[in-house]
């Protein structure tokens, strides 16, 4: 197994606002920015005291693939959005679109810019860049899937350019708008131990990059939300199966305040599996991102439990008699949930959840990860 020693201060979080706005930079009580740097677009989403509606959001998508299609759905469904068009290389898939949704295909990433106030980037990762970096310099706020880019050089050329023209980018970390997270979020206090697990059947979509940034990428973003403290160290292993780069990987990730992340993924498969376990001294949670399901287990329950064992009362294997409790959640689509949350952010000139400092936090060690894997190969 690779082991590198993380200097804490390298994977600290960025300090700092929506990107491209500076310290000064506020919101008033209508929603509109105010003393703010150059304006990303000029026009104004914000109601009036009058009866005049809002201006609805003018949303794009920069390829319309297999998640990139359901991006496109979600944003001719949202009431706040009027859904403007797409980018797409594929002749027969932009069509398909279109009639679908009635919206129009833009020959090249600048008339889409033009005609839109906030675009998703939903390409292969290798090219996040290279798309979003136009649609930037035409004043559109993004929200680009995870991870935000394929090497750190080019996400400091992304944040940049979202600087330079005062625009928001959200990063696509869709299980932060998972409810197993809004949970979680709310209930982990001071998590110790965490597992998790990842596991999907082979597919070509996505094997431009291995499967630390593909799926691990997700888990990364997850605990370091949960656990709020800078990564110390980091040791990994992974091996190649089927693509050019690892298929499967594992990583230990310990933090600053003394909690350990062990991570597991595959694309190698025969089912699909999305489980996190958290381990805190009141106990611990139990969950799946993908069937949006979980129980926990308090420690007084088993002081409880210990003691009816002691006492006899209980038989020991009895699993029955193990206090689980389940947890209810209100289920819902991720994704829709993500960009309502990213068209209101726009719409309100406001941090989005998942900004860009998470992000590339998040990128910075998956790339640690894949660089240790890399390393132990040769």
């Amino acid at each position: 197994m690779a082991e590198q020693a993380v200097q804490p201060a390298s994977f600290a979080k960025e300090k700092g606002m929506v990107a491209g706005m500076t310290s000064r930079d506020s919101v008033n009580e209508t929603g509109r920015e105010t003393d703010s740097t150059t304006p990303c677009k000029s026009r104004s989403f914000a109601g009036s005291m009058s009866e005049t509606p809002p201006k609805k959001i003018r949303c794009g998508v920069a390829g319309v693939g297999s998640l990139g299609q359901h991006h496109a759905r979600i944003y001719a469904s949202l009431p706040n959005v009027e859904f403007v068009g797409i980018f797409e290389a594929s002749d027969a898939r932009a069509a398909e679109i279109c009639a679908k949704y009635n919206c129009r295909r833009f020959a090249t990433l600048d008339e889409l810019g033009e005609a839109c106030d906030a675009v998703s980037v939903v390409v292969p990762t290798d090219k996040h860049a290279i798309v979003a970096l136009p649609l930037l310099a035409k004043g559109c706020h993004l929200l680009i899937e995870k991870p935000i880019c394929a090497s750190l050089a080019e996400a400091e050329q992304v944040l940049a350019a979202a600087q330079a023209a005062n625009c928001l980018v959200q990063v696509g970390h869709i299980e932060h708008f998972n409810p197993v997270m809004g949970f979680l979020e709310k209930e982990v206090t001071a998590p110790q131990f965490i597992t998790a697990e990842r596991l999907a059947p082979f597919t070509p979509r996505g094997t431009e990059v291995g499967v630390v940034l593909d799926l691990m990428i997700h888990d990364i973003g997850i605990v370091l939300e949960l656990v709020k403290s800078p990564v110390v160290k980091i040791d990994s292993v992974g091996v190649k199966v089927l693509s050019k780069t690892e298929d499967i990987a594992n990583a230990r990730i310990e933090f600053a305040n003394g909690c350990v992340a062990n991570l597991s993924v595959s694309r190698m498969s025969l089912k699909k599996v999305r489980e996190i376990r958290v381990f805190q001294p009141t106990g611990y949670f139990s969950f799946d991102f993908m069937n949006q399901t979980g129980h926990l287990v308090r420690k007084s329950g088993m002081l409880d439990y210990a003691a009816k064992l002691m006492a006899g009362t209980v038989k020991p294997g009895d699993l029955s008699c193990v206090p689980l409790e389940q947890v209810p959640l209100e289920k819902g689509e991720p994704l829709a949930l993500e960009l309502a949350h990213f068209t209101e952010s726009v719409a309100r000139a406001k941090q989005p959840k998942v900004g860009v400092a998470l992000g590339k936090t998040a990128l910075e060690v998956a790339i640690t990860i894949t660089e240790q894997i890399k390393a132990a190969a040769r």
